[in-house]
């Protein structure tokens, strides 16, 4: 395998647990714009592909890899008494206090990968404020050298936008950069973008799924270290 310079990290499922962090904040969200209506709080989880009961998203949910934009077409059908833009503010807004679960202990994990003299990304489908707030919140941000969300000016993936903006913005050719994410979305982009294509399984795709574009799988980021270390083991 070639040297990595740079690694580019998708945020939700791969920093953070997906269902753990999403799920509680999705739960809220149906039954806050439901208002107590039972038809409506059942539309809203249907069209997210999401169980209220378990508080948890099935696996074939769009949502998963959708951006926010698109997930605030998924629902508008259900609340007409906003437009897409007002929507699109009012789940950024509620997002900016998401509690996120870890995936990993990150400021340990990033603090290591930044000592290795390693470029860091955020290349997230998420927009762009609610991204900074979240890695704030985990005390991190500083330990990135580029942050962009889908609507910051690269668009989102599976497209690889984000990922030539990270390369260029560190100075260095794609070919020596990795992407790391729990989705074929972010696989996807990284096999457009001529990155090394890192699967993690802390998302809600599974291992066969992600197999499919990566060049390997790993159980969380946690595991990114020791695979540097032994990347053909």
């Amino acid at each position: 395998m070639r040297t990595i310079e740079g690694i580019v990290f998708d945020k939700d499922g791969t920093l953070f647990d997906f269902q753990a962090t999403w799920g509680v904040w999705t739960r809220g969200f149906i039954l806050d714009e439901a208002a107590g209506d039972p038809i409506l709080q059942d539309s809203l989880a249907d069209a997210l592909g999401f169980d209220l009961r378990r508080s948890a998203f099935h696996q074939e949910s769009p949502v998963i890899s959708a951006t926010t934009a698109e997930v605030a077409e998924m629902v508008l059908p259900f609340l007409p008494q906003y437009d897409l833009r007002t929507l699109r503010a009012r789940m950024d807004a509620r997002a900016m206090s998401l509690k996120n679960v870890e995936a990993a202990p990150l400021l340990d994990l990033f603090t290591a990968l930044k000592a290795r003299g390693l470029k860091l990304g955020i290349a997230t489908n998420d927009t762009e404020a609610p991204a900074r707030a979240h890695l704030a919140a985990s005390g991190i941000t500083h330990l990135f050298d580029f942050i962009a969300g889908f609507d910051s000016g690269w668009g989102g993936k599976p497209a690889p936008g984000q990922l030539f903006a990270f390369a260029s913005a560190v100075g260095l050719d794609p070919l020596d950069c990795a992407m790391v994410g729990d989705s074929l979305h972010d696989l996807h982009a990284a096999r457009a973008a001529g990155m090394v294509a890192v699967g993690v399984l802390t998302g809600m795709a599974d291992e066969a799924t992600l197999d499919q574009s990566a060049d390997v799988v790993l159980g969380t980021i946690a595991d990114l270290p020791d695979w540097l270390d032994h990347p053909g083991a």
